[in-house]
């Protein structure tokens, strides 16, 4: 397998494992057919993308996949999308679902998911295992972290951020001392504690984790004894004493090409619509919070064939269009519109995200809504403009972003290009 080099360091040899079996029940309806990773995110991409693309540029390259939850979209997405090499047999992205060799059941947590395959791990022989998750849109050199962890001569490197105390509850949150070692980890604290004279923020695990491989494989051995199932839950705040952890700020990690207007350390958990929502809109704009484009640190996917976006007639204001959209004679503003999605004359879609193979017909209206894949917007309908209706229809996020979930997916003969749609996927 491939060795990563540090200056001044031997080199290392790395295996990853990327946790993306997770269900997202707080991302319904977009999770009703798909698991977490697997949704869709921006012009092209899906979430599971971000972790992908950062583990590929920060050199690598010997990556599994776990998968649990509704997994076949994700499995197809990272067949077509995530061929590493052929030539080079350590060069690789494998999805790995449960195995049940060790007992017969799922994933019962993180830990519990790299424990039932320790093998995977054994037959690399690596000096370093990654086990990050595949639920956040970032951007991250890990080989920073990486060297970090080195120079600590650390057991376990948590990556970690400050987040605003209010929103603090939703993660683990972990103390450290002047040395950044950890001495406390709590998983989703009903009370978190803030940061040391920053009574507004708390600092919290990003749910990226480095292990040195014996202490990895000694300390889930000693799990499965005590039937611990999960790393911020069980292992981590029992091997705080008598181990080296630290935690690793990735508000230091610096990525080649970020602009002076995009936010420092740009890092969201997506996992709820709101939060989905809301970093869609980061990306908009001509200076956005997130910037999808940096040839420096590029955001891999799908190899989409298909023609670019055509416009026609049309007002494009503050938005992102797919490959084969179609825009005639309508308005989009602030909005993103994925491939194949078509919006017909007269059609006004405001501060929206309409998904692959959507079409919004004539005379029809969105505003403040999410509407995933395979969905027809009748002509002159009215989505967003009344709450009451709205919600008799479709899901409502409690900030009011309206989701129409995944429509049935049409069948087009052969040659009939419908509106700009030729098939789907």
């Amino acid at each position: 397998m491939p060795r990563l080099r540090f200056p001044g360091r031997r080199a290392q040899r790395i295996v990853a494992l990327v946790m993306a079996g997770g269900q997202g029940v707080r991302l319904r309806p977009l999770t009703d057919t798909r698991s977490k990773p697997a949704v869709p995110f921006g012009a092209r991409y899906r979430i599971v993308d971000f972790v992908l693309s950062n583990l590929v540029n920060s050199g690598i390259f010997t990556i599994y996949l776990l998968v649990q939850y509704r997994s076949q979209s994700l499995i197809e997405h990272i067949r077509k999308a995530w061929t590493i090499s052929p030539l080079m047999p350590a060069c690789f992205v494998t999805v790995v679902p449960p195995q049940m060799r060790e007992c017969a059941s799922w994933f019962q947590g993180t830990a519990d998911a790299v424990s039932q395959n320790l093998d995977l791990i054994v037959n690399h022989h690596p000096d370093l295992i990654l086990v990050f998750g595949a639920d956040h849109i970032y951007r991250m050199d890990i080989a920073q972290m990486i060297d970090f962890h080195l120079e600590r001569e650390a057991d376990a490197t948590v990556a970690a951020l400050p987040v605003p105390i209010e929103q603090a509850s939703d993660y683990g949150i972990v103390e450290v001392d002047a040395d950044d070692r950890l001495c406390g980890f709590e998983e989703k604290p009903a009370h978190p504690r803030p940061l040391a004279g920053d009574p507004g923020r708390a600092y919290a695990s990003m749910g990226n984790y480095l292990f040195n491989a014996g202490f990895l494989v000694k300390a889930l051995r000693e799990a499965r004894r005590r039937g611990e199932t999960d790393f911020g839950r069980h292992l981590l705040p029992r091997l705080l004493h008598g181990s080296r952890l630290f935690a690793y700020d990735f508000s230091r990690n610096q990525v080649p090409g970020i602009n002076p207007y995009e936010e420092p350390a740009y890092w969201r958990d997506v996992g709820t619509i709101d939060a989905y929502y809301a970093a869609h809109q980061d990306t908009l704009g001509s200076a956005p919070h997130f910037d999808l484009f940096n040839p420096d640190w590029p955001i891999f996917s799908s190899n989409y064939q298909g023609p670019v976006a055509r416009v026609s007639g049309a007002a494009i204001e503050n938005s992102l269009l797919g490959a084969a959209t179609v825009v005639e004679q309508a308005s989009v503003r602030n909005s993103i519109v994925r491939r194949e999605a078509v919006v017909e004359p007269g059609a006004e879609v405001d501060d929206c995200i309409i998904m692959d193979y959507v079409r919004v017909a004539r005379g029809a209206r969105l505003r403040r809504a999410i509407v995933d894949r395979h969905n027809i917007i009748e002509q002159r309908a009215r989505i967003g403009f009344d709450p009451e209706l709205d919600r008799s229809r479709f899901a409502i996020s409690p900030g009011g972003v309206v989701v129409v979930a995944r429509g049935r997916t049409p069948y087009y003969p052969r040659g009939e290009r419908n509106f700009g749609i030729r098939y789907a996927e």
